[in-house]
């Protein structure tokens, strides 16, 4: 692989940047301003889809979507970069239409949908007038193997009835949420245990569909967007709201976490990289003991590793999405599953040893770390857990062996 980025990444790099730069970055805190300003949390602040009518207006939007019109018509390799510049922001991903779950929703239909599909929930999505979630992790089985799932989705003439219990469900407490991808079972006598699930289109208004509670985070609820326990309760959609075909559920659901779990490792490393130089404008600010805590060698060794740790981790990543580029997602799962392991538990050590460096601050609400940190420790969970990718990672391995 090339490890110069190509013309058209170092031009977006460019946008990008100068965009977080003059419109992001300075609006964080107005964001949460009018959020707390709000009569309910579970509004959108009118500053995000002010930056989302600029950022459109730049034509920086819609920048996944590799091998697709509907995209910026970039590869996995270039959108990396770019992946990682909108980290550095918890706002800025919405900002581009480049934020989960969304994203991976839109590959989903872009790969599986039938024009029908596309245009009813497509269209709306790319145009970022709607938003949406997914429903496949469940509270009474362990959902690190999806085999387990427990929701039905029964045939009844013309329609599907959906009958489950799920959480997790990121995206159901924003307002604009009007569409939820459900994964349950059609077909749970079937020999092949990896052909008894699919994956329906669910409207966010069908009768059947409860929002039991929003869950927390470490504490932090992430209005207005939220992760949600739901319920489907003899939900009732057309037959033709079914993806790819009954049983296809495993395979849709490997096309959609692939460039899912990337898009997540991108963005981490923005995190990281945000974490270091606060750290490093941190401890050169502050004086303990007589000097500048930037003199202690303890310090000095923090920010050493976390260079090496993060320089090491854009690699791994760079070269998973230059595998997914060239050979497909499925000759890169073993590279895809490495840096899902070895990312975010980077950006954690990077957070934890910039929370240390600010002190009592750190752990609080005057820095976005603590918040950071939150969400990264999180993603050692979502789209599998460490030990499901560990356990690809080994068996892969092993073949290429013994």
């Amino acid at each position: 692989m090339e490890f110069e980025y190509s013309k058209k990444t170092r031009e977006y790099m460019e946008q990008v940047t100068d965009f977080m730069q003059k419109h992001v970055s300075p609006n964080e805190q107005t964001f949460v301003d009018q959020l707390e300003a709000q009569t309910t949390r579970w509004q959108v602040p009118p500053i995000m889809e002010e930056l989302k009518r600029r950022a459109r207006e730049r034509g920086l939007w819609n920048l996944f979507l590799p091998e697709s019109e509907y995209g910026a018509g970039l590869t996995n390799l270039e959108y990396a970069p770019l992946c990682e510049i909108m980290g550095r922001s918890p706002i800025a991903p919405e900002v581009f239409n480049c934020s989960a779950p969304d994203t991976g929703n839109m590959e989903v239909l872009v790969r599986y949908g039938t024009p029908e599909q596309k245009k009813q929930w497509l269209v709306p999505l790319l145009e970022g007038t709607i938003r949406s979630a997914f429903a496949m992790t469940e509270p009474r089985v362990a959902s690190s193997d999806a085999t387990n799932i427990e929701a039905s989705i029964a045939a009844d003439g013309q329609d599907y009835v959906i009958n489950g219990h799920k959480w997790w469900t990121s995206g159901i407490g924003d307002p604009r949420c009007k569409l939820l991808i459900f994964m349950g079972k059609t077909d749970p006598t079937n020999h092949d245990r990896h052909k008894q699930q699919s994956m329906i289109l669910v409207p966010r208004g069908a009768p059947g569909v409860k929002v039991v509670r929003m869950l927390t985070v470490f504490g932090y609820d992430d209005a207005p967007h939220g992760h949600g326990e739901v319920l489907f309760e003899n939900v009732r959609v057309p037959a033709s709201n079914i993806l790819l075909g009954p049983g296809r559920g495993f395979e849709i659901a490997q096309g959609r976490l692939g460039p899912g779990r990337i898009h997540h490792c991108m963005r981490q490393i923005g995190v990281a990289e945000r974490a270091i130089e606060a750290m490093c404008r941190r401890a050169a600010s502050r004086v303990a003991f007589g000097k500048p805590i930037a003199e202690h060698d303890v310090t000095l060794e923090r920010i050493a590793e976390s260079r090496i740790e993060v320089d090491q981790a854009r690699l791994l990543v760079l070269r998973a999405a230059y595998m997914m580029d060239t050979v497909g997602n499925k000759a890169a799962r073993s590279e895809i599953a490495q840096i899902k392991v070895a990312v975010p538990n980077v950006a954690l050590r990077v957070l934890d040893r910039a929370i240390q460096v600010h002190g009592g601050g750190g752990v609080s609400q005057e820095f976005w770390l603590a918040h950071a940190w939150a969400h990264s420790r999180t993603l050692r969970l979502a789209d599998g857990p460490d030990e499901v990718h560990r356990r690809q990672i080994g068996r892969i391995e092993l073949r290429r062996h013994v």
